[in-house]
Order: structure tokens, then sequence, then C-alpha cells
């Protein structure tokens, strides 16, 4: 276990004079509050808090920091309060504490939902004090570090966590070192086997490649002291997960990696890079298309240096080369440079394009309520941008990988995003969807009036570009909710022979509306409009005390002011939970069949169309979780409903196979509408489409083709038709 002596003396060596008793106090209480815990390695819990401040210390952070890593777990796992934190520690302490403990008084509907309302937490934290995320790194640092002793799927799922959010955040957050570390961690975990394989591969080589580097790290140090160029050097082995991805994506061998060796070269000024950059290029032979100047154009994260790679002897190697300041910054990242302001510790001004990426984030992700979706984006946002772009006056436009015209509008401004309607790439016209290059000068045609497109969602790669257009067709929908909403309730109103306005009087209104998470007219309305509340329910509540219903109209009568919004009748097969009286469709592309799982949406205009959850458009449909709805069957099947389902079977090419199938269909009592059949490669595939009453018969289906020898997979394909009889 580490000593807290240890801890105290690298933080006086970086922090002179800095608070060191508040250090040991924190110590006292925490091993006083988690006596008798144990971790799961049977070690005594303190040893985790006292990992967490050390790795803390190691990153130069201050007193108050490394305290907050001793008392990080206190309020989460102990019957400590915050408000005891502050008494003791001060409101400082209490606020980086209170940043860094996951959400625990809020009962959540899954595991998703607490998932993602812990990394909001998080990352609104992260915005008002820096030192929130170094002590949930260092948290997670050592958490990898003891994973082995977890359960398998407790493993998995934290490695899963760690690759997608946490290593990507320390990237954009410039902090390499801990994001190497993490994701090596991680990978050895989610894939065991092919992280071992391609250990044992470097392992073999190690010695020859460490001679290598330093052969060639002599070399340099010599030029360098002939041109007058003052400089240090170290040499690495690319970190295992990197050289993974690497292979993956290019499918070539690791001799084939040209940045497996590196050699980092460190002077003092951005002039003696340049001149260092010449120097290596006249000694050794540069590889075409491998320079890269991250100095005068910085990536994302801040990150700055001149990359090269050169062979030497037949062996490729890849030359970084910066300044003494940049070393520091690609090492440590928003650690490197960070000021007091207000008791809080914030980026300095070199660091504020990190911090304000950050911020932008955040908003964002506060517009999103459904928790995948927050999830989905957070994960793509974390990914630093890798696409260059120009705007025709030569304003750079960073943007994600396939990132595309739209997604650069948007980047621009809101209304240019909002009002474009098609682009020049290098000074051609060009789709909206085309996905941008490295390089490219884009230049947005408006049209003043144009609307964005739903099309857009299919295609657009930024969070930013996605939100906007979100937000802009939710004001649309909710406008024509309203509209919706207000004819139901003036229609209601009528069977008891009121106006709505008289109803509005005396304020009964307005002191229902918190009961149906309203808090003016409109969102009320809304609401009806959406199917969400019910109109009849509404004007019940509000009719004075014994005035009665009027002869009801005829259900088609006030029906009809729906469908001349919606558009169409309802489903008698499908309800809404709850409701009995709103307009349900079944989606045209997967026209779900009886018995199947199904997922209502509110649309605008159609009334609440139903998919099945297995359909591929929900995830495009569902982003607003208020427009979801839980939809039921109701009633048995009618004898004459029937739907015609398209099946799609691979089977091995054989005489009689199609004839064994129509039997096995006829066994279950299915009719055959369709049959198309084709081989290739000794391979089978038959699209047949079987005409069957509900769910339960096509699994009977199914499983009676599965049975045949030679059968290899049976799957249901595009969209279900419905059989009007």
């Amino acid at each position: 276990m580490i000593r807290l002596e240890e801890i105290l003396d690298k933080v006086e060596k970086h922090h002179p004079g800095d608070k060191l008793d508040l250090i040991r106090r924190a110590y006292i209480f925490s091993a006083k509050e988690h006596k008798g815990q144990v971790r799961a390695s049977g070690e005594p819990y303190l040893t985790h808090p006292l990992e967490v401040a050390n790795l803390l210390a190691e990153m130069k952070m201050d007193a108050v920091t490394v305290g907050v890593g001793l008392l990080h777990d206190v309020v989460e796992d102990t019957l400590t309060t915050l408000d005891k934190i502050e008494e003791l520690f001060g409101p400082e302490v209490a606020h980086i504490v209170d940043g860094v403990t996951k959400i625990s008084q809020i009962q959540f509907t899954s595991k998703e939902e607490k998932q993602a309302e812990n990394f909001r937490k998080m990352l609104l934290a992260m915005t008002d004090d820096i030192r929130v995320i170094m002590v949930k790194f260092a948290d997670r640092l050592h958490n990898m570090r003891t994973l082995a002793y977890l359960p398998s799927e407790r493993r998995q799922a934290i490695a899963r966590e760690t690759l997608e959010i946490y290593a990507p955040l320390a990237n954009r957050l410039g902090m390499g070192k801990i994001r190497g570390e993490l994701e090596d961690l991680a990978f050895s975990y989610l894939d065991a086997k092919a992280h071992e394989e391609l250990k044992d591969l470097v392992e073999k080589n190690r010695k020859k490649h460490e001679a290598f580097l330093a052969e060639v790290t002599g070399m340099v140090q010599q030029k360098m002291r002939e041109h007058g160029i003052p400089c240090f050097t170290q040499s690495r082995i690319k970190r295992l997960y990197s050289i993974h991805l690497k292979l993956k994506k290019q499918r070539i061998a690791i001799d084939q990696v040209y940045d497996l060796l590196a050699l980092r070269l460190i002077t003092d000024s951005v002039k003696n890079c340049y001149a260092a950059l010449g120097v290596i290029h006249n000694t050794w032979r540069p590889v075409p298309g491998r320079i890269k100047d991250f100095i005068a154009m910085p990536r994302p994260n801040m990150y700055q240096s001149l990359h090269t790679s050169v062979i030497a002897g037949g062996q490729p190697f890849e030359v970084q080369i910066r300044t003494a300041e940049m070393h520091q910054i690609a090492e440590e990242g928003i650690a490197a440079h960070w000021k007091y302001k207000d008791g809080k510790l914030v980026a300095d001004d070199r660091e504020d394009q990190r911090v304000s990426w950050l911020r932008h984030l955040v908003e964002l992700q506060q517009e999103m309520k459904d928790p995948a979706d927050f999830l989905s984006t957070l994960k793509i946002d974390l990914y630093p941008a890798e696409v260059y772009t120009f705007t025709p006056k030569g304003k750079v436009i960073t943007l994600p990988r396939d990132a595309t015209p739209v997604d650069f509008a948007y980047a621009i401004h809101t209304e240019v995003g909002h009002t474009c309607v098609g682009a020049k790439i290098n000074n051609r016209m060009t789709p909206l969807r085309t996905k941008l290059r490295n390089g490219d000068i884009v230049e947005i045609i408006t049209q003043s009036g144009h609307k964005p497109s739903r099309d857009w969602l299919s295609f657009v790669k930024t969070s930013r570009a996605r939100n906007k257009i979100r937000h802009w067709l939710t004001e649309q929908e909710s406008e024509k909710a309203i509209e919706l909403g207000r004819k139901l309730v003036e229609k209601e109103a009528r069977k008891y022979k009121q106006s709505v306005k008289e109803l509005l009087e005396g304020g009964k209104l307005d002191a229902i509306l918190p009961e149906y998470g309203s808090s003016k007219i409109e969102d009320l309305l809304s609401a009806i409009g959406y199917g969400k509340v019910s109109a009849k329910q509404i004007i019940a509540r509000l009719v004075p005390d014994g005035v009665k219903e009027a002869v009801p109209e005829e259900e088609s009568k006030i029906t009809s002011v729906v469908k001349r919004v919606f558009g169409l009748g309802t489903d008698a097969k499908l309800q809404v939970k709850g409701f009995d009286d709103l307009l349900v469709y079944r989606a045209k592309c997967c026209n779900p069949i009886r018995g199947e799982e199904v997922i209502g949406y509110i649309t605008r205009g159609k009334g609440v169309a139903v998919h099945s959850k297995n359909c591929p458009n929900v995830q495009n449909l569902l982003y607003d979780a208020d427009r979801k709805v839980d939809v039921v069957w109701v009633g048995a099947a009618p004898a004459a409903e029937s739907y015609a389902v398209p099946l799609t079977i691979v089977t091995e090419d054989r005489p009689g196979m199609l004839a064994e199938i129509a039997a096995a269909i006829s066994d279950v009592k299915a009719n055959i509408l369709n049959v198309e059949a084709r081989t290739a490669d000794e391979r089978g595939t038959i699209d047949i489409t079987v005409e069957i009453p509900d769910m339960k018969h096509l699994e009977r289906v199914i499983m009676s083709i599965k049975k045949i020898d030679g059968v290899y997979d049976v799957s249901r394909s595009s969209k279900t038709l419905n059989i009007a009889r």
C-alpha cells in the first residue's frame, strides 16, 4: 500500500507550501469512514483512495484535488453526507466531491438512463472545475488496473465504458498518457485473445526494436549537434491498442505500420522544429504522404507537433518534433495549464479552446431527453475531429470523419444550416450528403425561407447539426400539436354546451396544470395534441358541478377533426395504453404482426404510428422520449385477419429442398403466396412469402423450416403486408 508521506512529498515538490494538513485530515477521515470495507481483491478499501490520491499527486495536482482523491468515495459508499464534507473540509472540497459522486437518490427506469444522467452530472461539473475530471480519471485508472478481481460481466461493462467514454475524453482533453493506458487495459479485457497475440508479437521483437531506436537516437543527436539545434530525445514503441486499431482499419501486417517505432525530438523553438525536420529528411528517405504539420494546424485537443515517417536500413519509423511546451501539453493535456479563479481551478487562456468545446458539448447534451440518444451522440462527440475543411475565406472548420456539407453549414451558424440548399466543394456543385475530405474548400448555398429536412438526420455526423435539426422539427410539430389540442378541447367543451373561454375563467385550468406536467396552457394543449393527455379528461375537470353532458356528438364527427390533421383512421387492433380514443395505425415500413412486440410514436399529422421494436426505422424516429408511447394489441384476432410475411431462407444447394420447405410450411397450416429461388457458391437462397394470422403462427412456421436438414438460416425480410379480406 502506498504511504501517505510519499503522496505528501510529491505534492510539496510541485506545490511548495500547499495545504498538506488538508490531505492529512482527509486521510484520517477516509480511513475512519471506510474502516471494515474491503475491495474485491480482498485488500482494505483504503488502498483505493490512497492510490487515487497518489495518481493525482503524480499528475501534479494541488492539495485540494489530492485530498478529494482520498475522499471521493465517502459520500457514495458510506453514510457520510455532502454537508458533513463541507463542514469539515470547506465548500471547495465538497463541490468537487459532489461532482465525482454518482447519483443515488433518484430511481431510474434503466441502467442506460442511470449511466446517462451520471455522465451529464460529471460533464456539467467538469465545465465548472476541471479537477472533477482529474479525480475521475485517477479513479478509473486505478479501477482498471485492479479490474481482474471483478466478475466477468462487470469487467466487460467497465472496460467497454472506459474504451467508449473515458479514453476518448482523455484524448479530447489532450491527456495522452492516461488515454494510452486506459485503452490498453480495456483492450486486454474486451478482446483478450487479440491482446495476448499482439503483446507476444511486440515482445518477441522488443530487443531488436529497442536496439534500432537506440542507434537512430544516437544518429539524430549527432546530426542536431552538427547543425546547432539544441534537443533531447525520447523513443517509444506504439501502444498495443493503437497498433490493433491500425492493423484492423488498414488490414496490413505489423511490419507495414510506419509509426510502430517512433522517435520524439524536443527542441527549444518552433523555428528549430522546422530546421530539425529538414535535417531528418536529409539524413533518411522520407515516406511520401506521411508528413503532418500539427504545429501550423493543431489537432482539436490542442496537440502540436511535426510528424514525418522515414526509412533507415529498411525499417520505417516515425519522428515527432516539438517544443518542450508542446511536449508537456501532449503528455499532460488540460492538466498542464490551469489557474485559480473564484476558488475553483479553471483552464488558462491557452486551454480555453479545449474547455469551450466541452461547454458546447454540455449545452447540446442538455437538450437531449432520451438516454440512448445522449450516450450515442456523446460517444461520437468524444472522438476528435479528423477532417480539416475551409471556408472560401480560409477559415478552418474541423469536423468528424464522414461529415457532410450540412454539418459544415451548422458549424458556421444555425441559420446557415437551416437555410442551406446546396454546396460547392472545391468550386464544384455536390449533393448535401457528400462526405468531406481533408483540405476541401466548402461554400454553402443558402435560400431564404428554406427549412431543414428530416432526411438530413440520416446522414449528418455532428451532434450540433443533429440537435439543431431536431430542435427545429420539434418546434414545428409542437405548433401543430397545440392547434390540434385546441380543436379537440373545443369539440369536447361543446358536448356540455360550454365555451372554452367560459371554462377557463376562475383559474381552474391553472390549478390543474402541474398535475399534467405543464407550466402554461400551451404545454397542456400540446400534450393533448400529441395524445399524451385526453381532452375529455381535462374538460370533465373544468365543467361546473351540476352541468351534465349534452347528447354526445357522433364519434365520427369528433374524430373527423383529428382525421383532418392526421389524415387517416384508426387501427382497431391496437390501442395506446390508458387511452381508447386515439388514432393508431401500423407503420408501413414494418407493418407489425399481431402479438409482436411493438412501440408507438406520436407523429405530426398522422396519429400514433406503431412499429415493430426491431424495425430499423425506430432509432431514427424515436429521438424525442416524450413522443414514445406504450401500445398493446387488443381483442382476439378476427378470422379474416392475416398477414403476408416475406421470409429469406439460406440453404445448401440440393435437389428437393424447395419441396421439403413447402411441406414444412403446409404442416403448420400456413399458405405460401410467392416463391423465388436462386443459387450461388453451392448455397441456395429462397425468398418465400407466407400467409399467417399472428406472431405465434409465424414462429411455428420458422421453427418448422429450421428443422429441415441443410437449412442454415431463416429470417424475416423487408416489410410485412396486411391482407384485406
